[in-house]
């Protein structure tokens, strides 16, 4: 009874292995070559910026960026067995930035408070290596790249405006960074798959809001951090 059991044991496990790595009737034809994906994009800054200088910015005034999610949209192309180009880009998310430093400026609120918000539009380009076979149903894969990041909608909140002394423009100078990703690739069945993947990119960008001409200045590292849930579709 032992050895059988021991026998049947191994032979589960083989089978548990097989199915998660190994070849299966319905992976996809090795001749697919171009793939589409669309998920979930959850950003986490890891911001840092200089002190806002300008006339009347007492010390030790900064700025903070809340956290995002939005829609994940990719298109992959096989270059050769092991190595693909992915083209990746999220919809364009509305950033909040809020005060970092004092409790007030002057009797304004600040610390806390959204004092702007952005929207930003960042296309990743990335070169990427699958682990194992194209045809083993869990590949594993890393990637390098280069990010760019392009800022609009820029908007003072009211609380920025009062913070600032009234009506204030935002300008955000584009930023371009290197990117790099770890991921996984599961063959759910036939042609489509599974995708989870940590990414990360450098997008620093010159910030200047002008209030009535009084030009206040700082520069931003957003540091983000991006995980990926998707689906996707080979042809």
């Amino acid at each position: 009874m032992t050895t059988f059991s021991v026998r049947t044991l191994s032979a589960a496990l083989a089978a548990v292995v097989a199915s998660l790595y190994g070849a299966a009737p319905a992976l996809a034809d090795d001749a697919t070559n171009n793939s589409l994906r669309i998920g979930l994009y959850s950003v986490f800054y890891h911001a840092s910026a200089d002190d806002i200088s300008g006339p009347y910015v007492p010390p030790g005034v900064n700025i903070d960026a809340k956290n995002v999610e939005t829609l994940y949209l990719g298109y992959v192309a096989t270059l050769v067995p092991h190595f693909d180009v992915e083209l990746a880009i999220g919809y364009p998310p509305l950033t909040k930035t809020v005060g970092k430093g004092p409790a007030t400026l002057g009797s304004a609120p600040y610390d806390g408070q959204v004092i702007s918000t952005a929207r930003w539009l960042a296309p990743t380009l990335l070169f990427e290596y699958k682990f194992y076979r194209p045809d083993w149903r869990l590949r594993p894969y890393i990637g390098l790249g280069v990010n760019y990041t392009t800022f609009y909608d820029r908007d003072s909140t009211a609380a920025g405006n009062a913070a600032s002394g009234g009506p204030t423009k935002l300008s955000l100078s584009s930023s371009v960074g290197p990117a790099a990703t770890v991921g996984l690739e599961y063959n759910i069945a036939n042609n489509w798959n599974l995708y989870a993947s940590y990414s990360a990119s450098q997008v620093k960008t010159n910030l200047e809001a002008d209030t009535a001409g009084v030009i206040r200045t700082t520069r931003i590292s957003f540091g983000p951090q991006a995980f990926v849930l998707a689906v996707g579709y080979s042809f």
